[in-house]
């Protein structure tokens, strides 16, 4: 059987690919890897399609024995990677033998690696995708001490690219902010806030949701009460303590708060790399 069985889960890692599309009217998020342009480099490197389902880990790695000879892959926040205590190469194809263990170590930067592996992780799909919900629960669980994970039959050649077309994890995010649906619900101070402040990542940011620390956007004090409605990637939603939270992918597809502006998606790769602590600053288009 190919298969991997999981020795060290790490923090938080999750079997991911392109994520559910066009479920949202069911209530169901899209999910998906979170850094979109490294699941694609990753399945490039081990000859897997595009589409296929890798392991997302979270800061602190994780480890695998092979049960089969296999292909291995390394990308997104750059880490240290062995194969039986010895160093392999982060961001190229890497040949795991049966019984050896392929530990990817915690991030030098960044938050989210991605490990490919050839043939695809093959769990059981759900509403078209083998994505981890972390809001929902659909999906596979996080990974455990001791599971294991089938793979796909290898179906491609692994590729070598040098350098690697992916960018560093962000020192300060830039995000760009359509304003809407309902900025019109906060004061002109607050929206000149959000365009002239530098706010931070916190650290209980997760797959949901970047979470930011800052200055609080006010809102009109007569506008009551917002009846639930749709949501969409990248939604800023301001609770009422005023902090912005900037929609991810397991962002839920109602909800009953505010929605200042939205990011555009393109701008989202960078915010799953972007650490705790790392500075975020919005430019608001048309101010």
């Amino acid at each position: 059987m190919r298969a991997v069985e999981v020795v060290r889960p790490g923090p938080l890692t999750t079997v991911q690919d392109r994520g559910r599309v066009g479920v949202a009217a069911l209530g169901v998020p899209r999910a998906g890897a979170l850094d979109p342009d490294a699941h694609r480099l990753a399945n490039l490197l081990v000859g897997n399609d595009p589409g296929a389902a890798v392991l997302e880990s979270t800061l602190g790695g994780v480890s695998l024995r092979a049960l089969a000879p296999l292909v291995a892959a390394v990308v997104g926040a750059p880490a240290p990677v062995r194969v039986d205590g010895r160093a392999a190469p982060w961001g190229a194809p890497v040949r795991v033998p049966t019984g050896a263990v392929l530990d990817v170590g915690s991030v030098t930067c960044g938050v989210r690696g991605y490990v490919a592996l050839d043939g695809g992780v093959a769990v059981t799909a759900v509403l078209g995708s083998r994505s981890a919900d972390l809001l929902s629960g659909l999906g596979p669980p996080r990974l455990a001490a001791g599971q294991v994970l089938p793979l796909g039959p290898a179906t491609g050649e692994p590729v070598w690219i040098d350098p690697l077309p992916l960018p560093a994890p962000p020192a300060e995010l830039q995000l760009r902010l359509d304003p809407g649906p309902r900025e019109d619900w906060f004061t002109a101070d607050a929206l000149r806030l959000l365009a002239t402040s530098r706010y931070t990542v916190s650290p209980v940011s997760n797959r949901v949701g970047l979470r930011l620390l800052g200055p609080p956007l006010e809102r009109l004090p007569d506008r009551g009460e917002l009846p639930s409605e749709g949501m969409v990637l990248g939604a800023v939603q301001v609770p009422p303590d005023g902090l912005p939270v900037v929609f991810l992918a397991d962002h839920p597809t109602t909800g009953g708060y505010p929605v200042v502006g939205v990011v555009p998606a393109a701008d989202l790769t960078a915010a799953a790399q972007a650490a705790p602590g790392t500075p975020v600053r919005f430019a608001v288009t048309g101010r």
